[in-house]
């Protein structure tokens, strides 16, 4: 894994993740709630194949008729997870939830996907505000610590993404949306790279580039110092990644949704992008990090477009990778109160937002 190893600079604290907590026991009965939620995007952002104004989201309430606990989820779009979808696999669950569901029992009976993470999600908070300690603490990772965290800039023409890159300029560690133009995307990384020659860079591929692109790609990114190539080839394609030599750390993203994925990466990528929405929440998302590191795997974690309450629960995981990119609410026209904290490129979960004991001031 010398690729991984390396100069490259990586993001997060990347703290040991020797000691996953275990599934609690099963809850007392709970009463659920689902509702779907539209959140606005303060402007259209632009990937490969796909062009988003909003986001529709579910959040999952948990309640014991003394404490609350919450979970939103935004599904993975390429997988055909909709709200509607979504809140329909969680009803098709209810009565095993209200029996009072522990996080082992709900990952035994729902596939991994955005529905059971927002559960997994709700529990986890429920379980923070009965115990009277953060789920950092039952994690086994307090104190927590502000997040270095990525800032995505969508793709656009050149002009316009080195103009946003200069408008971060507070913010050192920045992500580029690629759309799989070859010469376009290069331009994409130049443009930004002039504008930004202080910045850590990583781009994302979203599985746009045929393995005939892969060299002229990686040798502009070379050329640029760039430090991350995320998914540059379609997932099921990941054999095109056989023989490419690239000096750039490659991230799995959509080539790796759960954990039984993870020993099929070793040899084709260097680090494990981890998003709670693919594998179902952030009980298996603690569970990928543990395994991709006894594999010599990289750790990142990423996430969907969603709010604060949604970037939350990768909070958690973020404080043990060694890449992060929650950066999700900044896209969105209005977040949730309280919400996430971002200051000069770095993230950070609030007391109220999710995750910690109730307070006289805080929320559930």
């Amino acid at each position: 894994m010398d690729r991984f190893s390396g100069p490259a600079p990586m993001l997060g604290a990347a703290r040991a993740a020797d000691t996953i907590v275990a599934a609690a026991s099963p809850m007392p009965p709970l009463s659920l709630d689902v509702a779907i939620e539209r959140l606005g995007f303060a402007a259209p952002f632009r990937i490969s194949g796909y062009v988003f104004d909003h986001q529709d989201v579910i959040v999952v309430t948990l309640s014991d008729g003394e404490h609350v606990g919450r979970g939103e989820a935004s599904g993975v779009y390429y997988r055909g997870e909709t709200a509607d979808v979504m809140a329909a696999q969680v009803e098709a669950t209810r009565a095993l939830i209200e029996q009072g569901v522990s996080r082992a029992m709900l990952r035994a009976a729902m596939s991994a996907g955005g529905a059971r993470n927002a559960v997994d999600a709700a529990i986890w908070d429920l379980e923070a505000k009965r115990a009277g300690r953060s789920v950092y603490e039952l994690v086994g990772i307090a104190p927590l610590a502000a997040l270095a965290t990525t800032f995505t800039l969508g793709a656009d023409h050149p002009a316009a993404m080195a103009a946003r890159a200069a408008a971060f300029a507070d913010v050192p560690h920045l992500k580029v949306k690629l759309t799989g133009e070859l010469d376009v995307d290069i331009d994409r990384v130049r443009a930004i790279r002039a504008a930004r020659p202080d910045a850590w860079l990583g781009v994302d591929g979203n599985q746009g580039f045929a393995r005939k692109d892969l060299k002229p790609l990686i040798a502009a990114l070379v050329e640029e110092r760039v430090s991350l190539l995320e998914q540059p080839v379609q997932r099921g394609r990941e054999a095109d990644l056989d023989g490419v030599k690239c000096p750039i750390p490659i991230a799995a993203d959509e080539s790796v949704l759960t954990l039984e994925e993870i020993p099929g990466l070793v040899g084709r990528f260097d680090v494990v992008n981890i998003k709670l929405d693919k594998c179902g929440g952030l009980t298996e998302g603690l569970e990928m990090a543990k395994q991709a590191r006894l594999l010599g795997l990289g750790v990142m974690v990423g996430c969907m477009v969603g709010s604060s309450l949604g970037m939350a629960p990768a909070c958690v995981l973020g404080q043990l990778c060694d890449v992060v990119d929650l950066d999700g609410p900044i896209f969105l026209a209005e977040d949730r109160v309280p919400s996430m904290e971002y200051v000069r490129g770095r993230a950070r979960c609030p007391d109220d937002l999710w995750g910690f004991p109730a307070t006289s001031g805080a929320r559930g």
